[in-house]
């Protein structure tokens, strides 16, 4: 049987809303379920750029009465409905794990003890699973470092050093089968998600797989949310006339990747076996210092803003992680088109013309940071 029915929890945020639309395009009936959270959805309504021809139910990931029903229609279910941010997730702790890791139980407490149709499953997953990224030591070879110290932080030793010998390490691409290690309460839950949906699909024969996002990025970004992609609060900064603010010396490495080759992905995911099973890195393939894409971003803008770099870090923070998509190329063919320039460009017009707007909120959000004493004081 060909899957023509899709669920996307979720569907209503930034990601799953692309792929809702090419979902549509393509001939598939969507249904989506979002509780339209106020930290995205300031409006409490469903956005102007909600697909008509999807079906739209407003409920919670966790409310089995609402959610069941919607799992027992499909014949696919992609997973996005979650909190997501690493530096609120530190002190809303039960809510992170609640609703990402309790809804995820949920929806697969549906599938193993219920009569079902669903044939695959998707669930996002994120560049937070590995913690820091893959390094090479000139004297050990790969090596895997945890987070920075306080200590190192304060001391403005921003580099990672070899657990073995303490030198400086080399960033590399960041394979699948890289060592985990979550640094945050966030990433904890995307690897409690990820893990529980490819054991019960493994055991119960259901092909699932957990597509790890990099830095995503395009249109439809929230630019109030100040826990949303450094892009789109970067991007609210600048359109309010104000610096971006960049941490440590603004050289930590990552992976830029355009919604658009996030959503083509996403669909090879859902009608591909390639990958099932397996999680799967999902980025550009490109190497890129984030100072360089708050720098990119002002000149796009036609702005005269010079970012402002702290020379301080954050508790949770990591270093360097970028992409290998060895996996995705040939898994599914996989090919990433849009380069950063053609990408931020399309941000950018989109951020001057949404009905939204942007106010900035980032202030608020780092304030928040230093009264739960997650930055570090050098």
């Amino acid at each position: 049987m060909s899957i023509r029915d899709v669920l996307v929890t979720g569907g209503a945020g930034y990601i799953g809303s692309h792929l809702v639309d090419s979902l549509v395009s393509r001939g598939y009936q969507v249904t989506v379920l979002d509780n339209l959270e106020p930290q995205v959805h300031r409006s409490g309504t469903w956005p102007s750029y909600a697909n008509p021809k999807a079906q739209y139910v407003r409920g919670d990931v966790r409310d089995r009465a609402v959610f069941e029903p919607l799992v027992l229609a499909s014949q696919a279910v992609v997973h996005f409905g979650a909190a997501v941010s690493v530096g609120q997730s530190m002190y809303q702790v039960d809510r992170y794990v609640d609703v990402n890791t309790r809804g995820t139980a949920l929806l697969l407490d549906i599938l193993v003890n219920t009569k079902h149709k669903v044939e695959k499953v998707l669930v996002a997953s994120s560049i937070g699973v590995y913690g820091e990224g893959a390094y090479t030591c000139r004297t050990h070879g790969p090596v895997a470092p945890t987070i920075r110290g306080e200590q190192q932080l304060a001391a403005r030793d921003w580099e990672q050093r070899c657990p073995s010998c303490g030198e400086h390490v080399q960033s590399i691409p960041t394979p699948e089968d890289k060592a985990l290690y979550r640094d945050n309460i966030y990433s904890m839950t995307k690897y409690h998600q990820e893990e529980m949906v490819l054991l019960i699909g493994k055991t119960y024969g259901i092909p699932a797989v957990a597509p790890r996002f990099f830095n995503v990025y395009g249109p439809r970004q929230s630019l109030s949310n100040p826990y949303a992609g450094v892009a789109a609060i970067w991007l609210s900064r600048l359109l309010n006339g104000k610096q971006p603010v960049v941490f440590e010396d603004g050289g930590q490495l990552r992976d830029f990747v355009s919604i658009h080759d996030v959503v083509d992905c996403l669909v090879l995911m859902l009608e591909k076996p390639g990958a099932d099973y397996l999680p799967v890195n999902v980025g550009s393939g490109q190497t890129v210092t984030i100072l360089e894409i708050a720098q990119l971003l002002a000149r796009l803008l036609g702005s005269a803003i010079e970012p402002q770099v702290t020379q301080t870090g954050r508790k949770f923070d990591i270093r360097h992680n970028t992409a290998d998509i060895t996996c995705a190329r040939q898994t599914l063919g996989f090919e990433p088109k849009v380069t950063l320039e053609q990408g931020f460009t399309e941000l950018i017009e989109w951020a001057r013309n949404s009905p939204d707007g942007a106010v900035d909120f980032f202030d608020k959000a780092l304030d928040e940071l230093k009264q739960k004493g997650l930055l570090v004081q050098n």
